[in-house]
């Protein structure tokens, strides 16, 4: 029994060095991809424009696990001005998102309306923040 001691005490101090350090080093979670989308839509087409965005909107949202948020703003100044806020879980989330059926709906749909696109990529201040 005397012999077996020191072997099971090496393997009980080398399974909580393992644990320790499992706990102590995670992998980095993959970045979540956030941006804005600073749309400028021909005034005349605003309300099917905002039509094609809402069903996209609502069918990301429900559909894709990968899509974090899709918030669209009007601005009250210049109605025709739409910020969308997105946050994807990360690229791949993104890349899935874009060859949907929905997204490309959208795209197809709202191409002759959009009079200006500026897509700005962003690093967040809490990347882990939660919008409630």
């Amino acid at each position: 029994m005397k012999v077996f001691q020191p072997i099971l005490k090496i393997a009980m101090l080398s399974s909580l060095a393992l644990a320790l350090v499992n706990w102590y080093v995670k992998p980095a979670p993959k970045p979540q991809k956030v941006r804005l989308a600073r749309i400028v839509v021909d005034s005349t087409q605003l309300t099917r424009y905002k039509a094609l965005l809402q069903e996209g909107v609502e069918a990301a949202m429900k559909k894709e696990p990968g899509v974090l948020t899709l918030y669209a703003v009007f601005e009250k100044k210049r109605p025709n001005h739409v910020t969308i806020l997105e946050v994807y879980a990360d690229e791949a989330a993104y890349q899935a998102h874009i060859i949907t059926p929905h997204f490309l709906k959208y795209k197809q749909g709202t191409l002759a309306m959009v009079q200006q696109l500026e897509l700005v990529e962003t690093d967040p201040l809490i990347p882990e923040l939660k919008i409630k």
